[in-house]
């Protein structure tokens, strides 16, 4: 099983506010969905509920939503009351990719327990006033890579680079 996380965050390490996306990135929605096509996305009750009802769930992606509620349903989704309990499910998983996509606690918790071994962070060039971060991180135990990196245009309000991190 290979865990990886990814994540778009503001110059302050935002990543939210009021449960939702700061921005609007055609480019960097685009590169979320090629990356984790196929998989497996692992995101917190509140994330999964922050996706707009007709995008849920992720379309051609298994969706595992976390939550301590349980008596929580997510139709079409597998609902996990521990992440422990989720990745042991996916612990044989040799095809796919598990994702940890979210909120911030579940990023806390899955580099907490050092479940993660990547990661594609989005560096968005721009401020938001989030009140949802992303964790800090030691990042001298990783080894970085430019992915691609994306001037603001007609569609895309921000300049952005995204960055891929593997384990050293």
């Amino acid at each position: 099983m290979k865990v990886s996380l990814i994540v778009a965050m503001d110059l302050e390490k935002g990543i939210g506010k009021n449960n939702d996306l700061m921005w609007h990135l055609p480019a960097d929605m685009l590169f979320f969905k090629e990356t984790t096509l196929n998989h497996i996305v692992v995101m917190g009750r509140k994330n999964f509920e922050s996706i707009p009802e007709k995008f849920r769930p992720l379309p051609n992606r298994e969706n595992a939503v976390l939550t301590r509620n349980t008596d929580f349903i997510a139709p079409n989704c597998f609902v996990f009351n521990s992440m422990e309990v989720c990745l042991k499910q996916y612990e044989n998983e040799t095809e796919r990719t598990v994702f940890i996509i979210g909120g911030g606690q579940i990023y806390q918790e899955a580099l907490e327990n050092n479940w993660v071994e990547e990661m594609f962070i989005t560096y968005v060039d721009h401020t938001f006033g989030a009140d949802t971060f992303f964790p800090s991180l030691d990042f001298s135990l990783w080894n970085e890579e430019v992915v691609r990196s994306h001037t603001a245009d007609s569609k895309n309000a921000y300049n952005f680079t995204v960055k891929k991190y593997t384990k050293k």
